[in-house]
């Protein structure tokens, strides 16, 4: 099997694009990629694969792939496809552009793209609400917020925590996405705003909520004998994993336990030939404080209740043993859903390339893409790896 590499990438801003079409967001993202590697022209790439969670339920378009690589003027031989795991779905179809090139094609393009924001907040929940169970949950009016709260209300409860000990993680997330251009919302916060905030599904506030918005990413994937060919640091993907869980909450042995996030996670470092302790810089599914906390003690970077009181040390910033959301995570980047995955990737790529601007995490060399379809019941990981 051959390496795999990210030769371009490009991303739109994370916003409210109410005058321009999915296409055109998902086009602007694939140009940019392709822009980044002049070697490469559309008529090389051999797949294309979109991650879209809400393409059908929002914006009323099947068959995404055929329809995007019409767009793009790909070639009509090449098998083009969409991959739909709710907000995993970017980093599922990451999963399987690497799958195809280990195997032998040489260049495939992975776009992630969403355009929500043109429905009223009912349907959009409605939308999310389709990764829970539809018999068990949906149908009965449970929202993936609402699911997100009861987990939160169940960890204060077994281990003694306030709703302000979640704070870190959105302070840390908007500090960070003060920095990025690209971000949904530029703009600090500190503990007394997040305590005054007002409750969304209680215990968890505003200001503790990610926002779903548009936007779209792109990476270009090579192999090895492609890779070697350009310019600049090389990234290296070099271990990525899926796992899985019921999407019914009651329906696992212990709801705050992201299994899938573990095995996915573990298995990607296996297949990197890495532990915990050998990255860097990290991102992972935080449209809530609860939801990062979680993912962290899941992998094993922090014990079981332990994670709140490691990030009100500072471990999550930049500068600290876990750095998270670096460009501003789901809370001020902006929850693009689907296409989170792509974001997710392109922002590691960037630390690891050492442009990451003031968020810069020091020296990073391996960096860690974690993306959850649900709440945890699909879990798609990926390392990356700078080599020199």
């Amino acid at each position: 099997m051959s390496n795999v590499y990210i030769a371009g990438m490009g991303a739109t801003a994370v916003g409210e694009h109410y005058q321009r079409s999915l296409a055109d967001l998902a086009s602007e993202a694939a140009r940019t990629a392709l822009m980044n590697v002049p070697g490469i022209a559309p008529h090389h790439i051999g797949a294309l694969y979109v991650g879209s969670a809400y393409s059908e339920e929002l914006y009323g378009q099947g068959q995404l792939g055929a329809y995007l690589a019409g767009i793009l003027g790909l070639s009509a031989s090449i098998p083009a496809l969409r991959v739909e795991a709710a907000g995993a779905s970017g980093a599922l179809a990451l999963y399987q552009a690497v799958q195809a090139v280990q195997h032998g094609l040489p260049v495939a393009l992975v776009i992630g793209v969403e355009k929500v924001t043109d429905h009223l907040e009912d349907e959009s929940e409605a939308a999310q609400a389709m990764a829970t169970d539809s018999n068990e949950e949906a149908m009965h009016g449970v929202t993936l917020t609402a699911q997100w709260a009861m987990l939160m209300r169940r960890y204060m409860y077994e281990y003694g925590y306030s709703a302000d000990a979640f704070a870190p993680f959105p302070i840390n997330a908007h500090a960070n996405g003060t920095k990025n251009p690209l971000a949904l919302y530029r703009f600090p916060i500190d503990a007394s705003k997040y305590r005054k905030a007002a409750q969304i599904a209680s215990p968890i506030n505003m200001l503790d909520c990610s926002t779903l918005a548009d936007g779209a990413a792109a990476l270009l994937i090579v192999n090895e004998n492609l890779a070697r060919e350009l310019d600049g640091v090389r990234i290296r993907i070099a271990g990525a994993a899926v796992a899985t869980d019921h999407p019914a909450l009651h329906r696992r042995r212990n709801p705050l336990d992201l299994s899938a996030a573990r095995a996915s996670a573990h298995i990607a470092l296996g297949r990197a030939h890495l532990g915990v302790g050998d990255v860097d810089v990290w991102e992972l599914t935080d449209p809530h404080g609860i939801a990062a906390t979680l993912a962290l003690e899941a992998i094993g970077c922090y014990e079981t209740g332990t994670a709140p009181r490691h990030a009100a040390e500072g471990a999550i910033t930049p500068g600290g043993k876990t750095p998270i959301a670096t460009a501003g995570g789901y809370k001020a980047r902006g929850d693009v859903g689907g296409a989170t995955g792509i974001y997710q990737v392109i922002e590691i790529a960037q630390q690891l390339r050492g442009q990451a601007g003031a968020t810069q995490v020091t020296n990073a060399r391996v960096g860690f893409a974690q993306s959850l379809g649900g709440i945890g019941t699909t879990a798609v990981s990926h390392v990356l790896i700078r080599e020199s």
